[in-house]
């Protein structure tokens, strides 16, 4: 058994918390079904079976997995889920998935018969998984990218909300697919719900919504215009994590003048 974290955050939701540059991945154990958000890099795959185990549960105790986004750290570990659970996300992640859209999900794992990755579920915004003792409400909340959803949990109020919010506000990265302006809007939208605490996809729990929902508008809104005081979120997807400091500040370069995002992060 290995020493990464388990907690029970609410009766019957647990955190199995990302190792290295992995995301947090949640196991909601529910009167009806067993549910996982998030199978987390392909590498951590043993350490999250391992951390099943100490649960009294197996791989394929699991019926469903929903993936909140379509980066490679979030979605890595579906190929060993997706024979025996079904697999979940929102469409415009799905077609991502499926279709191995790699300058995307920056997922590739260079296997010589690289397995390809499959959806069951395709998503849309208000999808409802009755779960018995859990409710599960699919939010789509684009910005980090096109097909980013949260998902709330109507008896607990809390929110999984993936790389869309983190604890404290921070402006996550906006990748490819994404946009800082449907990012706010997102975020509004959010801000509308009754939120008791926020399990992100890295980093801690968010015990104050309304004001790190607040922070991550402030945030977004200092962007757009250009501001240098502007909190940002050090996750990124591992794929960035080789690329030096200076090309990733360049890949949010400042909007000012009309640019876009500096281009010259290598393929």
């Amino acid at each position: 058994m290995n020493n990464e974290k388990i907690e029970e955050i609410e009766q019957g939701i647990y955190l199995l918390d990302g190792k290295g540059n992995g995301c947090n991945s949640y196991l909601i154990r529910a009167s009806f079904r067993n549910v996982l958000i998030d199978s987390g890099l392909d590498k951590n795959f043993l350490s999250l079976r391992e951390r099943l185990f100490s649960l009294a549960m197996k791989v394929r105790d699991i019926d469903l997995v929903i993936n909140t986004h379509e980066h490679l750290d979030h979605i890595g570990s579906n190929r060993y889920f997706q024979e025996s659970s079904f697999i979940a996300a929102h469409r415009l992640a799905a077609t991502k998935i499926t279709l191995g859209d790699h300058y995307v999900t920056l997922y590739r794992t260079r296997d010589l018969n690289e397995v390809p990755l499959h959806v069951h579920l395709w998503l849309e915004n208000r999808f409802l998984f009755d779960l018995g003792s859990h409710q599960l409400e699919v939010i789509h909340t684009p910005g980090h990218t096109s097909g980013s959803i949260c998902i709330y949990e109507s008896t607990t109020r809390v929110l999984f909300s993936g790389d869309t919010v983190f604890a404290g506000g921070t402006l996550p990265y906006i990748a490819e697919s994404g946009s800082v302006g449907d990012y706010i809007n997102s975020i509004l939208r959010l801000d509308a719900r009754k939120i008791s605490r926020i399990f992100p996809g890295h980093g801690e729990i968010s015990k104050d919504p309304e004001q790190d929902l607040s922070q991550a508008i402030v945030n977004a809104k200092k962007f757009l215009e250009g501001k240098r005081d502007v909190s940002i979120s050090p996750f990124r997807p591992p794929s960035l994590l080789t690329f030096p400091k200076k090309q990733l500040e360049n890949r949010w370069a400042n909007v000012k003048g009309g640019r876009e995002y500096n281009t010259d992060l290598p393929a």
